[in-house]
């Protein structure tokens, strides 16, 4: 399992998606023992601080670690299928 966040993207988040097309990478070439992913996501990007009003919170941002939002992620994680789509039925049989 690798985590697209944190150490591999130093907190970053717009590192994720870099690292998530590297996993894919490595699956294509071979790498079996990746069996999935985890990625900081939300429906909107970065983080924020819980305000002592709360009516000021903004919808969809992460309250803990930064993100990337959903149309970072659906772009890449459909990238990543196209990549992987002929590769991947072929690991489950084994």
């Amino acid at each position: 399992m690798v985590d697209c966040s944190h150490a591999n993207s130093n907190k970053d988040p717009a590192l994720q998606p870099l690292v998530m097309e590297n996993v894919a990478n490595q699956i294509l070439e071979g790498n079996e023992s990746i069996i999935g992913l985890m990625v900081e996501s939300h429906l909107n990007w970065g983080c924020q601080a819980i305000p002592k009003d709360l009516s000021e919170l903004q919808y969809g941002v992460s309250i803990t670690d930064a993100c990337i939002d959903w149309e970072s992620t659906e772009k890449t994680l459909r990238s990543m299928h196209a990549k992987l789509k002929a590769v991947l039925p072929a690991r489950k049989r084994k």
